[in-house]
């Protein structure tokens, strides 16, 4: 069986993200993997192993503040940061696997992550697979809050304010998975105003995803969603026109689709549209 190797990864600043590198010894390919605001590697394990077990290189970095990095917890300088991030990333993994481009997939936020950073820098990228992303969320601080955050990041940018998804119900509905997402101790609980103003600001760069070149991307959807708005989500993808685009929808599952029912299908189509997308001959 397929075990990660912990690592760390080296980010722009200087600081040491914790990773979880899935090696093969010959790789196919190799897929760059973002987890969401309150995850981290280890919600996704399953799937990375699935996509070891198919040949390709994964690496999971825990974004800085989260997961198992214990400095800074759930700050965030700023969007370019955490752009940045995911490109020194994206560059460690292909030096570990020795392959010229990697894959990239994003759950939830980490599916906001994927595309700010391809709008940013499409280079070196063969395809993007987006799980529930939160491009559109459904659920996000109130107005109140948000102006509290606004005050905080001019004086205490570190200042912790709670992420308003710390109802596992949100996620799954499979009951083992709903006590794991309770009890882990490395879940996220509180952002920092820099991180939620960081998040805002990203949106912009979000918005540049149709003026950049076509890769093959792959849209997975929850049809009990509680957290995004499958409707706009469905419909940026689709009006993106991009030659290989494909939506998927698991109509029964909820938002973590890693954790709900018979999660084998979901794995299945995963791998097969990262394999079909490295066949592919680029753009």
């Amino acid at each position: 069986m397929f075990e990660p190797r912990p690592t760390t990864v080296r980010l722009p600043d200087g600081y040491q993200a914790c990773a979880r590198y899935w090696p093969v010894e010959q790789p196919c390919g190799a897929v760059l993997y973002h987890h969401g605001i309150q995850s981290h590697g280890g919600w996704y394990q399953t799937s990375a192993r699935r996509l070891a077990e198919a040949g390709f290189a994964v690496l999971q970095v825990d974004r800085r503040g989260s997961g198992r990095n214990e400095l800074d917890r759930g700050y965030a300088d700023s969007a370019e940061q955490l752009i940045a991030d995911a490109r020194v990333a994206r560059d460690e993994l292909l030096r570990l696997s020795r392959c010229d481009a990697c894959h990239v997939v994003g759950v939830s936020w980490g599916g906001k992550l994927a595309v700010a950073a391809y709008a940013a820098d499409p280079t070196r990228t063969q395809s993007l697979t987006l799980v529930t992303p939160g491009l559109f969320p459904l659920i996000g601080v109130s107005r109140g809050e948000m102006a509290r955050i606004g005050f905080a990041m001019l004086y205490e940018p570190q200042t912790l304010f709670d992420i308003p998804l710390n109802d596992a119900e949100l996620f799954t509905t499979n009951p083992d998975w709903k006590q794991y997402i309770a009890n882990d101790e490395l879940t996220l609980r509180q952002c920092t105003a820099g991180f939620y103003l960081a998040s805002r600001r990203m949106d912009r760069i979000v918005n540049r995803l149709p003026q950049s070149p076509p890769v093959p991307i792959h849209l997975f959807i929850a049809g009990d969603e509680r957290i995004v708005d499958n409707q706009k989500t469905t419909r940026f993808v689709r009006e993106l026109h991009w030659p290989t685009s494909r939506i998927t929808t698991y109509d029964h599952a909820r938002h973590s689709l890693e954790f709900e029912g018979d999660p084998e299908v979901y794995f299945r189509d995963l791998v097969s549209f990262i394999r079909d997308a490295n066949r592919s001959e680029p753009e």
